[in-house]
C-alpha cells in the first residue's frame, strides 16, 4: 500500500499553528492552568507519529478543584440563568464553532486521523446540529400536576438536573461525542467535567474556551484531559459527581459501572459493537456494496456501528464482494489534512497493533484476505482497507471488535435463521438490511436485537433520533428526549393545604 508523506506541521493554516502551539492547560473554572506538579502528556499527529504539543494532565487535585468548582456553579450562577438563556448560550457556542469550522476541522483531523474532507463537511455539521437542537430543549423541559383524588391535596412531579456530570468521551469522534454529552446535559441544567481520551484532547479544549466566549459561566464546562487510570478514575470515583456519561470499551464501561455503584452515580454507557449488513439476493448489489464499504471503512473502520461484519446471500456474495473490493482499493489512503484523503490513518500504534493482530489471528484460523492485510512501512499509523472471508463463526474475527479498516464477509442460503446468525454475538449496537421485500425488512428489523437498524442504507444519525445499544452495546442514549432524559431527575411534591 502506498502512502503519501504528511506534510509538516509548518505547513498548517496560520490560526491553526497558533491554537494546537499555544500551551494546552486544564481548562479549570475561567482559565487555563498546568496540571498538579506540572503533569504533562504528549499528543501526537497519527498521520505522521509526531509530536504536535505537550498537554497538561488532570491529577487527582486538579479534579477535587474542578468538582468543587462544578458544584459551586450548579447551585450558584448557573442555577440562576433562565432555561431559555441557557438554550441562548449554546445556540452562541454553536455560532462560534460554525464561524471557527475551518479552524476545528483542521484541529480534529490532526489529532485523530481522520480525513479533513470528512471531519470538515460531515461531522462538524454535525457538531453544530447537535447544539442547536438541545440548544431548542433547554426551555421545553416539563413537569407535571397529577391529580390523585386526594381532598386539599396537591402533587407537582418537577424535572431537574442530575448535577455535576463527568462526561469521559473516546478518541474516534472526539469534538461529535464531546457534543453529544455536552450539550443535552448543559440544557437539562448540569454543570459538566469533559474528559477527553488522552490521545485526543486538542479540540475539547477549544471547546471549552469557545463555550466561557459565549457567555457559559465559569466552572459549568470544564475540561480535563489525562489518562483514564489517572484523571477517569478519579473522576468515576469522586463523590461529587452525580453521573458518568461514557463512551468507549466494553472492559472500561463495565469498571464504571462497577465502580460508580459505590456513591450511587448515573451511569449511562456506550460501548462497542459488531454491527452486522445483511444484504439479500433482490437488493441492488452496488447499492449494498456501496453502503457496506462505507459502513466498514468511514473513519477507518474506528466506529462503534461500524458495518464490520457482512452477510450477503450466496446469489449475489461474488457481485457484492467485488464492489467492496474495487472500492477499498480506489480509496486514497493517506494524511488526514490532506484535502484529497478519503482514509486516513489509525489514531495510535497500538491500535494498528492490535488491528494487525486480529487479522493475523484470522489467518492462523483459515480467513482468507481478499484485499488489504499487512500495515504499510513508513511514518503514520496506516492499515489498508480489509476485506476478509471465510472465517469461522466463533472467530474472534466475527465476535469481536476490531475497531479498525477490516470487514469479514460470510455467505448465507436460507433466511430462516438469519436473525439468529445476525444476534450471534455479545453485542447489538446496529444493523444494516438491504432488500426489496418489504417483509423481510420489517421481520427482520423486528427480530434483530440492535438500538438502530438502518433499511437500505447505512449510518444515518440525526439529533433527534436516539443513538445506543442492546447487551454488551452499553444503556442509555445519545441523542432524542432519551438522552436529555438521562442528565434529569425526577422529584414527586406532595402539598397538603387542609
Amino acid at each position: 500500500m502506498s502512502i503519501q508523506t504528511s506534510k509538516d506541521h509548518n505547513s498548517l493554516p496560520k490560526n491553526v499553528a497558533d491554537v494546537v502551539g499555544r500551551p494546552q492547560g486544564l481548562l479549570i473554572g475561567d482559565e487555563e492552568r498546568p496540571a498538579e506538579r506540572d503533569a504533562e502528556f504528549d499528543t501526537f499527529d497519527p498521520s505522521s507519529g509526531s509530536i504536535i504539543n505537550a498537554v497538561a494532565h488532570a491529577q487527582r487535585a486538579d479534579v477535587d478543584t474542578a468538582v468543587r468548582l462544578s458544584r459551586e456553579a450548579l447551585e450558584g450562577e448557573w442555577s440562576l440563568v433562565a432555561p431559555s438563556e441557557r438554550g441562548r448560550m449554546l445556540y452562541k457556542l454553536a455560532d462560534l464553532i460554525e464561524a471557527n469550522l475551518d479552524l476545528f476541522a483542521y484541529m480534529e483531523s490532526l489529532n485523530n486521523g481522520s480525513p479533513l474532507a470528512t471531519t470538515r463537511d460531515v461531522l462538524l455539521p454535525g457538531v453544530i446540529s447537535h447544539l442547536r437542537h438541545f440548544a431548542g430543549w433547554a426551555d421545553k423541559l416539563k413537569g407535571a400536576i397529577i391529580d390523585t383524588g386526594i381532598p386539599d391535596m396537591s402533587v407537582q412531579v418537577e424535572r431537574e438536573p442530575v448535577g455535576v456530570v463527568a462526561a469521559i468521551v473516546p478518541w474516534n469522534f472526539p469534538l461529535t461525542l464531546a457534543v453529544w454529552k455536552v450539550a443535552p446535559a448543559l440544557a437539562a441544567g448540569c454543570t459538566v467535567i469533559l474528559k477527553p481520551a488522552e490521545q485526543t484532547p486538542l479540540t475539547a479544549l477549544h471547546l471549552g474556551r469557545l463555550a466561557l466566549e459565549a457567555g457559559i459561566p465559569p466552572g459549568v464546562l470544564q475540561v480535563l484531559p489525562g489518562f483514564g487510570k489517572t484523571t477517569g478514575a478519579s473522576l468515576v470515583s469522586h463523590p461529587g459527581v452525580d453521573k458518568v456519561a461514557f463512551t468507549g470499551s466494553v472492559e472500561v464501561g463495565q469498571t464504571i459501572a462497577r465502580e460508580a455503584t459505590e456513591t450511587m452515580k448515573r451511569v449511562s454507557l456506550e460501548l462497542g459493537g459488531k454491527s452486522p449488513s445483511i444484504i439479500m439476493a433482490d437488493a441492488d448489489p452496488e447499492v449494498a456494496a456501496a453502503n457496506a464499504a462505507t459502513g466498514s471503512f468511514f473513519n477507518s473502520g474506528q466506529v462503534c456501528s461500524a458495518s464490520s461484519r457482512l452477510l450477503i446471500q450466496s446469489d449475489i456474495f461474488d457481485e457484492v464482494i467485488s464492489g467492496v473490493i474495487d472500492t477499498a482499493q480506489r480509496l486514497k489512503v493517506g494524511p488526514a489534512i490532506d484535502s484529497d484523503t478519503a482514509m486516513g490513518p489509525l489514531v495510535s500504534p497500538e491500535q494498528r497493533s492490535r488491528v494487525d493482530g486480529y487479522v493475523k489471528k484470522g489467518i492462523e484460523e483459515g480467513a482468507s484476505i481478499l484485499t488489504g492485510g499487512e500495515a504499510a512501512n513508513g511514518p503514520g499509523f496506516f492499515y489498508p482497507p480489509t476485506v476478509v472471508t471465510g472465517a469461522p463463526s466463533d472467530s474472534p474475527m466475527v465476535q469481536e471488535e476490531i475497531f479498525g479498516p477490516v470487514v469479514v464477509a460470510q455467505p448465507f442460503q436460507s433466511i430462516e435463521d438469519l436473525a439468529r446468525e445476525a444476534n450471534n454475538t455479545p453485542f447489538g449496537l446496529a444493523a444494516g438490511i438491504f432488500t426489496s421485500n418489504p417483509r423481510n425488512a420489517h421481520r427482520l428489523s423486528r427480530a434483530i436485537r440492535a438500538g438502530t437498524v438502518w433499511v437500505n442504507c447505512y449510518g444515518a444519525t440525526h439529533p433527534a433520533v436516539p443513538f445506543g445499544g442492546f447487551k454488551m452495546s452499553g444503556t442509555g442514549r445519545d441523542g432524542g428526549e432519551e438522552s436529555i432524559d438521562q442528565y434529569l431527575e425526577t422529584k414527586s411534591i406532595w402539598t397538603n393545604y387542609s
